[in-house]
């Protein structure tokens, strides 16, 4: 009786079950199952220059890959088999050989194209790593500081951003605040806050020889890296890093500032904008790169905001909670950044141009 009871019940309270809706999720969790197993694999094809060896160089079998790149010819076929079935390289059955096309080694290896992404690779191993860190964190409610992670990460994330702002930085977005490319032109003096190894400071520099640059940010490594740079690039006498908070960088008089995909990272980003409107020349302005995002919750729920909401957890907001009081997220709403600049003193904070992966804001003191 008592077994029949408990059978009652669970039958009472099991919902309706739609087989359909049921198997289409296990092809989704399946799905990712693979990309879960290859996001890995990409990372050691990067670094051990799998990709790159096979760029532009035809059909190789797995002991002719191995035999270019010194690596062993066993785990080398299993690699590319996982390759083809992620569609990264192309099978021959005839042959019995792997290529890979054209099209993709552009995205694999080419590091000054538009179109590379393995740097993305790189930040998703290092932010792996910190699994028991954040797990943590949802139960404490701790953060986690941008300088606790692997070191790969700093690496993974400049490859990550320079191929976007390459593409985008001098064509669409310094062009979409207006004033600013013929501020540059002239001769401006430029703060670039949360700067990291330089890539956006030394693109604005290049092409701007009469303007002189000041990037800042928190992270010691990442400071001595950009100074490297600089000097490699022949940039020394017109631009300098230095270690300095967001809230508290030095100078005045700035006739451009930015915020490269950071703002939202920053624990007090109402701080940190109070201290660029403070810094600003009475008519300078302000360039907030951040994150593609929607407006509603909703309309993250694709591709990119399924990327960036997955980097929020694991490393932003982490950031954002261990290094003050206010947690943006990496997919902050336009409204909830316009709510910010109004808060440190600027009358105005529009978006200005957008790319599938970044929004360009304009603030006006």
């Amino acid at each position: 009786m008592e077994k029949q009871s408990q059978t009652a019940v669970t039958n009472e309270t099991t919902p309706t079950i739609d087989p359909q809706k049921l198997e289409s999720f296990l092809g989704k969790v399946v799905n990712d199952f693979g990309a879960a197993f290859s996001a890995p694999l990409s990372y050691i094809g990067d670094k051990l220059g799998l990709y790159k060896a096979m760029a532009f160089a035809g059909p190789l079998t797995p002991e002719e890959l191995a035999h270019k790149t010194d690596t062993d010819a066993r785990y080398v076929r299993e690699w590319l088999i996982n390759q083809a079935a992620s569609g990264y390289v192309e099978y021959s059955p005839h042959n019995k050989k792997y290529s890979l096309p054209d099209e993709h080694a552009i995205a694999l290896t080419v590091e000054d194209s538009p179109y590379y992404v393995v740097g993305g690779f790189q930040v998703i191993n290092a932010m792996n790593k910190a699994d028991e860190r954040i797990m943590q964190g949802f139960r404490t409610g701790e953060g986690m500081l941008w300088g606790e992670h692997h070191h790969s990460l700093f690496q993974g994330t400049e490859r990550f951003f320079k191929p976007s702002y390459l593409g985008n930085l001098l064509q669409t977005w310094l062009p979409a605040v207006e004033g600013a490319v013929e501020k540059l032109k002239n001769g401006a003096k430029v703060a670039d806050v949360g700067a990291g190894h330089g890539i956006s400071t030394t693109i604005m520099a290049k092409a701007f020889p009469n303007s002189r640059f000041y990037g800042f940010d928190n992270h010691q490594p990442s400071i001595e890296r950009a100074n490297h740079n600089v000097q490699q690039d022949g940039l020394g006498e017109r631009v300098s890093f230095e270690v300095a908070s967001a809230q508290k960088f030095p100078g005045t008089g700035y006739d451009l500032i930015t915020y490269f995909d950071c703002l939202h990272d920053m624990g007090d980003p109402v701080g940190s904008l109070q201290q660029a409107y403070q810094a600003l020349a009475p008519n300078g302005d302000l360039m907030v790169i951040e994150p593609m995002a929607g407006r509603t919750t909703e309309e993250n729920f694709n591709p990119v905001g399924r990327v960036y909401s997955g980097a929020s957890v694991l490393c932003c907001t982490p950031n954002a909670i261990a290094s003050g009081p206010y947690a943006l997220g990496t997919v902050a709403t336009d409204d909830a950044l316009a709510e910010v600049a109004m808060k440190a003193g600027f009358s105005s904070f529009t978006r200005v141009a957008e790319t599938p992966f970044n929004r360009v804001f304009h603030g006006r003191k």
